[in-house]
């Protein structure tokens, strides 16, 4: 099955994933849209794409079977239940939503309609991580006990730049921590305790977030995020028979640390196609092509489920 793809939002993360197609041969870049008509006809001459459309709305009643929604977070709500209401299958770009409450009905909108949907959560689709969860489903880990890192990178606050402004989802949880939860949440499951400690910036943003979840048996996570300070960007995965470091940085991984009890040390390597970005697009054709409405690698309940713990990490911040 080839996919027909139309990108709704010809902004920097858009610009990263056009070139990915290339490495793409059941898929296609056919259409893209912008509320400015100008950016779109400039995105799709510099890309190569047949359309161009001045309107969200134009790209969604186009002739095309997926919608690659990179999009602002503050947009995603409003712009996925149109493109689901066009009967669209729909990747949007994480985090998800602003609020749990949106993420649930981008959901419920989904499911009642029957259109694909899943959260481009691009890390879980990489070869490195796959390999990871393989390991440990086979029970080489054995029992998964803990999962800590850390995502620090460092900006300078500038209030008008997206990362840092509260209207389009700004701060250091929408934009990294929506990685080290769902990086913890694939291998331990929902959290039944979330503590975060954190600083603001002067505009109420979060800029650094240390985070504790924890489950009733004892398992836990701790996570560091923020834009103050540089960080290496590695995860660990700690079993009762070895560990594993995902080598910074995790979340664009490429190199595993395999740790056995009683073995040697393995040093693996697992090159990204591309930037990175083909593997879940793959993954999504792969969906389709099976009549799938749900990813089983990032289904929607897990969407839903680090939404939930973003939601309680900010409100715990007092925003």
């Amino acid at each position: 099955m080839r996919v027909r793809w139309g990108i709704a939002g010809p902004g920097r993360i858009a610009a990263t994933v056009a070139t990915e197609f290339a490495h793409l041969p059941d898929a296609e870049l056919v259409a893209v849209g912008s509320r400015s008509l100008d950016r779109a006809q400039a995105f799709a001459e510099r890309f190569g794409v047949a359309q161009a459309y001045g309107s969200y709305a134009e790209l969604f009643a186009a002739d095309v079977d997926a919608i690659y929604l990179a999009t602002p977070h503050g947009q995603h709500t409003e712009l996925a239940l149109a493109a689901i209401e066009a009967g669209k299958a729909l990747l949007v770009e994480k985090s998800f939503t602003t609020t749990l409450a949106d993420a649930e009905a981008v959901v419920a909108a989904a499911r009642s309609r029957g259109v694909f949907c899943m959260e481009a959560m691009w890390t879980r689709f990489l070869p490195a991580v796959t390999h990871l969860r393989e390991l440990v489903a086979t029970g080489a880990l054995g029992e998964v006990r803990a999962v800590y890192g850390d995502l620090l990178a460092f900006r300078e606050f500038d209030p008008s730049d997206r990362l840092f402004n509260p209207a389009l989802g700004g701060g250091a949880v929408l934009d990294l921590g929506v990685y080290v939860i769902s990086f913890a949440q694939q291998f331990l499951g929902t959290p039944a305790l979330v503590h975060a400690v954190g600083g603001l910036f002067p505009n109420g943003v979060e800029g650094e977030v240390g985070i504790l979840l924890g489950w009733p048996d004892g398992r836990y996570s701790t996570q560091a995020i923020g834009f103050t300070a540089p960080g290496p960007g590695r995860q660990v995965v700690a079993g009762t028979k070895g560990w594993v470091e995902v080598k910074p940085r995790f979340h664009r991984a490429e190199e595993l640390s395999v740790h056995l009890l009683g073995e040697p040390a393995q040093e693996l390597s697992f090159p990204r196609t591309g930037a990175g970005y083909s593997h879940e697009f793959a993954h999504v054709g792969e969906c389709l092509a099976a009549g799938l409405t749900e990813s089983p690698v990032m289904p929607l309940d897990d969407t839903l489920a680090v939404q939930q713990v973003m939601a309680e990490v900010l409100s715990q911040l007092g925003r």
